[in-house]
């Protein structure tokens, strides 16, 4: 499943609007912070959002590779400093990067996609 989420992801990452189905994400333009100061970047959804659906936060240096922060709104990827966190329910979802340092300085996108289970039955 993540490798299909990562290859939708990356064909369109660059698009400021992203249309799953029905639902449309939209994320307002830049922010800034001084070093040391908290940012938070919002991220809204044309349709409330649950748990069927994968809201996650992407961070992006330079034209490098996408890098996962937060997955299903709030959960924080391994590795991601606390200083990340995700929150938000329904429609209205929000980054918040406290503490911020210089390092942080990227392009951050608000990722929707379905989530899915696949089964597999075998019979003998």
């Amino acid at each position: 499943m993540m490798k299909l989420f990562e290859h939708y992801l990356i064909r369109l990452i660059q698009d400021r609007q992203l249309s799953r189905g029905q639902i449309t994400v939209t994320q307002p333009g830049a922010v800034s912070s001084a070093v040391g100061g908290t940012v938070s970047i919002k991220c809204t959804t044309s349709q409330n959002v649950y748990s069927s659906n994968y809201l996650a936060w992407y961070q992006q240096k330079d034209g490098g590779v996408p890098k996962l922060l937060i997955y299903y709104a709030s959960t924080r990827q391994s590795g991601i400093p606390a200083r990340f966190t995700g929150s938000g329910s329904k429609s209205d979802f929000t980054l918040t990067i406290s503490g911020v340092q210089a390092e942080d300085a990227a392009v951050y996108y608000c990722i929707l996609a379905m989530t899915f289970e696949l089964s597999l039955k075998i019979d003998l």
